[in-house]
């Protein structure tokens, strides 16, 4: 397999949502996790929502709604300023165990790397600054066209920023509808599977699955 780029999802993939927690349990002690999940959860459930009904909104905004709710849920009182502080956390996710390593050796075999996110480029260019990644890799934010993934014109974007065939691109995400989306498009892809699930039976399958990225160095 020959692949000319190599292009990554951050939230879940690159780096790690839950990584929150801390901040969470610090503000909110014994309830980090239940609120984590379902800030995740409501994330993706509710930028799917507007992209259906064609009301794009902003990732970071819908991050803050799904981030209210879940504090709702897990019936927490709350404050504007704690809503703004755990806004800054996730702007200090950290990466998985294994990322650092794996786009370093990427890096010096002159690969192109490229992050392409549903998140804004106000919510990725801190995260990368915060973990000292700035200038490792390309970002590509869905934000700049306003269509999230896993919609093919998300995806036609990033190939024509690239510039490159779609059969040209690696595609790696931690996530089924995100990789089915990719796949769908033509893009090479990879499922990690970090929590080693099942694939869902949707149709499409990856073209590779990994428990992390240390598989992909293959490549290299």
């Amino acid at each position: 397999m020959n692949a000319k780029a190599f292009v990554f999802d951050a939230y879940g993939t690159l780096f790690d949502v839950h990584t929150v927690m801390d901040k969470l349990n610090d503000i909110f002690p014994d309830k980090g996790e239940a609120i984590s999940q379902q800030w995740r959860s409501r994330q993706v459930h509710y930028f799917f929502i507007r992209q259906l009904i064609e009301g794009y909104q902003p990732f970071d905004d819908i991050t803050r709604w799904a981030l209210v709710d879940a504090l709702k849920i897990n019936k927490v009182n709350y404050s504007f300023d704690q809503i703004e502080a755990l806004m800054e956390a996730y702007s200090h996710l950290k990466p998985f165990d294994e990322v650092n390593h794996v786009l370093n050796d990427l890096n010096r075999n002159q690969k192109e790397l490229v992050i392409f996110s549903n998140g804004t480029m106000d919510m990725l260019e801190p995260l990368l600054e915060n973990n000292n990644m700035e200038g490792e890799i390309g970002l590509l934010s869905a934000d700049q066209i306003q269509v999230y993934k896993p919609d093919p014109r998300a995806y036609q974007f990033a190939s024509d920023q690239i510039g490159l065939e779609p059969e040209d691109v690696l595609f790696m995400s931690s996530n089924p509808w995100d990789i089915t989306g990719a796949k769908s498009f033509g893009f090479q892809t990879v499922w990690i599977n970090r929590g080693k699930s099942i694939w869902p039976e949707i149709g499409l399958e990856p073209d590779h699955e990994f428990e992390d990225l240390n598989g992909i160095l293959k490549w290299k």
